[in-house]
């Protein structure tokens, strides 16, 4: 134990932890949470910690059983883990589909890439963990800030009730406006806007058009652009709550750049091409939308690669310090004999190095089944795909650990993290002659693993930082991760399963269509399919690499954030914008009721200051709270509406006979779905200014 260091529980208490009600409340968070997750993920292309809602959701809970406060830290540290896995499942599974390696996703072999991958990161960790917990310059921001909910949460107030109340009102306007729901709201407004015929004329040296005999360089080509709304989303205006104005405004900067300058000049440019289609009677709408996605999105793509890696070269002095702590605590791991208190005490360091060997020796075995062809056995892959996932996910782990102590888990790049272990993947197995699917399909599954061990260990680590401030014992915390992992496994490709399903087209996939863009996926797709398999639409991605580039000398903030934005439909980078209009909002208010407090009692130089970020503090921890029930309550109803398509398409809709003769819904595509439409729009607004700015007055009053 750190000198002079005291937990909130004192170090000799026998007070109650690791408990059923606590690992079973744990268990149905981890598998909610990720679900939840998961469904904001394949639409937004992010997702949201979940250590403030899981913490505040045990204290909750756990109150009406009596549950102390290592309960409540257990139940949260179990819960939590299921959003890391969600991260790590829906940046790297679907690109099996995606790319083409499977027809459909298959249960059994993406629940074993997440087992593999959770308990891995969960097992890496334990090795770093007393290293990166106590080292006094790593500032953990967010187990901090988490840390001091649940200690003021032992006072009476947990903030329980804005989570579910904003949950409840988010799945209500989700089942309102859902597809599948009973529709009345509509979701968002699109339109094509013709710009009319214009003429280009290339002209020579002399200032004359050029001309081959009869024929001149005049082309004349038809202007228009897609005109889309933001959608009326409660998560994704609850994200931009909770990324604030800044990060908002740099992804729909993406979007502004991607739909309407790079789409207007490919629309003007294809339009020739489009013009017989149209003529055919496609709507300008989806052939607009059709040729963003084959032109733009893989200019997103490249945008993308240079941007992830240009974050980790960013961050190079901290990566090279967590890989220089990791290789450190693997060399000292367990080397002490000496009697250790009850807050220092990990499982056993030989029962994790033995189980990590058994699940690496174990995956050769595996890998070899996924890459066997009739031409090769398949051993060699096998052997430098485990080989590579191990050192890898050690690595990353590390890396990932470091960083969440610096910068939080909600700014952890496991997408960079990942994209630089199927590169190396992807170029060893071209190395060793192995193309095609089989290739693609050992490089996805390295990715897959050491994606989810980048996730889980940086939320593991966020998480064991909180339990180390309350004086939570490490062995029962390592538990109670690996049980939340293997929990969140064995589910969370079910709600991915059913969100893929396309309502009366079985063979067509959801996930990577405008519904459900999975950004991330897309990119591990690509890059995998165009390394091993050859296939790549290379000079519109080079063209992508080179304006995140020119992103990069200009000084551009967050050039991976800004193609991210490109690959992302507008209405949902302008929703995620609104929501960070809103938190900007929230945020010069909360100050202007700072300042007027501070003057109230005519405070001074440090207690002022106090004051005043105290103040911040708590509107941001309400405003945090409140967002995050809108993304829970829209994630989770929307999956429970995918069930629903399983029993009946248009179940709800058809039962409130609100279908016409084409199975489109009556009110959403008439006047009174646009009313519902802005009146959603500004009783999302309503809310999340108004309660955190009357909560922050009452809490000061």
């Amino acid at each position: 134990m750190s000198n002079g260091f005291k937990p909130f529980v004192p170090v000799d208490s026998t007070m109650r932890e690791f408990s059923f009600k606590a690992i079973f409340l744990g268990i149905i968070m981890a598998i909610i949470l990720g679900a939840a997750n998961a469904y904001l993920g394949l639409k937004a292309g992010m997702t949201v910690a979940a250590t403030f809602p899981a913490a505040v959701i045990a204290m909750a809970v756990l109150r009406v059983f009596k549950g102390t406060i290592l309960e409540e830290n257990l139940a949260r540290t179990t819960g939590a883990v299921g959003e890391a896995l969600a991260a790590g499942a829906i940046f790297t599974i679907p690109a099996f589909v995606m790319s083409g390696v499977w027809s459909e996703f298959s249960y059994s072999k993406a629940t074993i890439l997440m087992l593999v991958g959770g308990v891995l990161g969960v097992f890496f960790v334990i090795i770093l963990r007393k290293t990166l917990i106590e080292d006094q310059t790593l500032p953990y921001p967010e187990s901090k800030a988490c840390a001091q909910i649940v200690k003021s949460g032992q006072s009476g107030a947990t903030g329980a009730g804005l989570v579910f109340g904003t949950m409840g009102i988010a799945g209500l306007i989700e089942l309102l406006r859902h597809d599948q729901g009973i529709t009345l709201i509509k979701r968002y407004f699109q339109g094509f806007l013709h710009l009319g015929r214009s003429k280009i004329s290339l002209l020579n040296s002399e200032s004359k058009v050029i001309s081959s005999g009869t024929e001149s360089a005049e082309f004349g080509k038809d202007g228009g652009m897609l005109l889309i709304s933001p959608e009326a989303s409660p998560a994704f205006m609850g994200v931009g709550y909770i990324i604030g104005f800044r990060l908002a405004a740099i992804t729909f900067s993406g979007g502004v750049f991607g739909w309407l300058f790079l789409m207007p000049a490919v629309i003007f440019l294809m339009s020739g091409d489009l013009f017989p289609f149209a003529a055919g009677g496609l709507s300008w709408t989806e052939l607009a939308s059709a040729a963003y996605s084959s032109t733009v999105k893989p200019m997103a793509v490249g945008g993308m690669l240079v941007g992830a890696f240009y974050t980790l070269f960013s961050m190079r002095k901290n990566l090279v310090g967590g890989i220089a702590k990791g290789f450190k605590d693997i060399k000292q791991a367990g080397k002490s004999k000496e009697s250790v208190s009850r807050i220092d005490r990990d499982i056993p360091f030989g029962m994790v190095l033995l189980a990590i060997l058994i699940i690496v020796v174990i995956m050769v075995v595996i890998f070899q089944q996924v890459i066997k062809t009739a031409e090769t056995s398949g051993w060699g892959g096998a052997v430098v795909a485990a080989l590579v996932m191990a050192l890898a996910g050690f690595l990353f782990a590390a890396v990932a650990g470091y960083l969440v102590g610096i910068i939080g888990s909600s700014s952890n790049p496991i997408s960079g993290l990942t994209l630089t272990t199927l590169l190396i993947a992807a170029l060893l197995m071209v190395i060793i002659g192995l193309r095609g699917e089989p290739g693609v399909a050992a490089t996805l599954a390295v990715a897959t693993v050491v994606c989810c061990v980048a996730g889980v260990a940086g939320d593991m680590m966020q998480d064991w930082k909180v339990g180390h401030i309350l004086g939570g014992t490490p062995w029962r915390m390592q538990i109670g991760g690996l049980i939340g992992v293997v929990a969140a496994a064995l589910v969370l490709i079910l709600p991915i399963m059913l969100l893929d399903k396309v309502p009366g087209n079985p063979s067509a996939h959801a996930i990577g269509s405008d519904a459900l863009p999975a950004p991330q996926a897309g990119l591990m797709s690509m890059m995998s399919k165009g390394i091993v398999g050859g296939e790549m639409a290379w000079p519109l991605v080079i063209a992508g690499m080179f304006f995140a580039i020119a992103l990069i000398l200009i000084k551009s903030p967050s050039p991976m954030l800004i193609a991210v934005g490109m690959y992302l439909p507008f209405r949902t980078t302008a929703a995620i914008f609104v929501g960070g209009i809103i938190k900007y909002f929230v945020d010069k208010k909360t100050d202007k009721i700072a300042t007027l407090e501070a003057d109230h009692k005519n405070l001074q130089g440090d207690e002022r200051q106090s004051l005043i970020q105290r103040i911040r503090e708590n509107s941001e921890n309400i405003g945090l709270l409140l967002a995050s029930g809108l993304v829970a309550g829209e994630a989770i109803t929307g999956i429970l509406l995918a069930i629903v398509v399983g029993i009946q398409e248009n179940l709800l809709n058809s039962l409130v006979g609100n279908l016409d003769a084409s199975n489109n819904p009556i009110v959403a595509g008439g006047i009174l779905g646009a009313v519902f439409y802005f009146l959603v729009l500004m009783f999302l607004a309503y809310i999340m200014i108004r309660i955190p700015l009357k909560k922050l007055r009452e809490d000061e009053q």
